[in-house]
């Protein structure tokens, strides 16, 4: 299978590079051609239940699209999974969900995976997954939404919750947001806290190299 990847995003952009980003990451670092696209309307992406509520549907129509365009793979670009079933049964490519691959990654690195996200509790679709190796969750301090980690405390605030984990015993550190990818957090967290930590596009996009041919 050689048609490039779709990549959905649920931040809503005007902006192309924005919204290309994420794609642009699994290009340079597996040489896989992306093409991204945003949902409507979701100018803060997924933060609670109901902006994931009104994303699932148009996750599976932009799916649709994508697929209808010659991808060949799509990668819903959010830790939560979400629509993710309801976009297999939508599509006829392979679907990967950012947080499920992040957790299956996080399995071969570490036998207490801590889960650092923007929302109280880790996504269910980690959870289930990563099972009795799920060490913890946690919140960086002022951060309730996607673009709240674009703030110019974004990062000290990300390090300080992450430290939080290692220090409860996780030997692996789980980012639980794609947001958390935009900001290029994952080099100062392996360096200042000594443990792999496991980046959701990086892994979406590993998953997506077993669909190629």
């Amino acid at each position: 299978m050689n048609a490039h990847i779709g990549v959905i995003r649920v931040l809503t952009s005007d902006d192309a590079s924005t919204v290309a980003a994420h794609g642009r990451v699994i290009e340079e670092r597996y040489g896989i051609p992306a093409v991204s696209r945003c949902i409507p309307g979701q100018p803060h992406g997924i933060h609670d239940d109901e902006s994931e509520r009104r994303a699932e549907p148009k996750i599976v129509a932009l799916a649709r699209e994508l697929a209808a365009d010659g991808a060949g793979t799509l990668v819903i670009s959010c830790a939560a999974d979400p629509a993710l079933e309801r976009t297999r049964e939508a599509v006829d490519v392979p679907v990967i969900g950012a947080g499920s691959a992040a957790a299956a990654v996080a399995l071969g690195l570490g036998s207490r995976v801590g889960v650092l996200g923007i929302r109280d509790e880790a996504p269910p679709a980690v959870r289930a997954v990563l099972g009795e190796r799920f060490a913890g969750e946690a919140r960086a301090r002022g951060v309730h939404r996607t673009t709240d980690l674009q703030a110019p405390e974004g990062p000290a605030a990300v390090l300080e919750a992450a430290a939080r984990l290692v220090e409860a015993g996780a030997d692996t550190l789980l980012l639980a947001c794609t947001g958390l990818n935009t900001i290029g957090i994952r080099p100062l967290l392996e360096d200042r806290l000594g443990v792999p930590v496991v980046d959701p596009v990086l892994a979406a996009g590993l998953m997506a190299s077993y669909t190629r041919s």
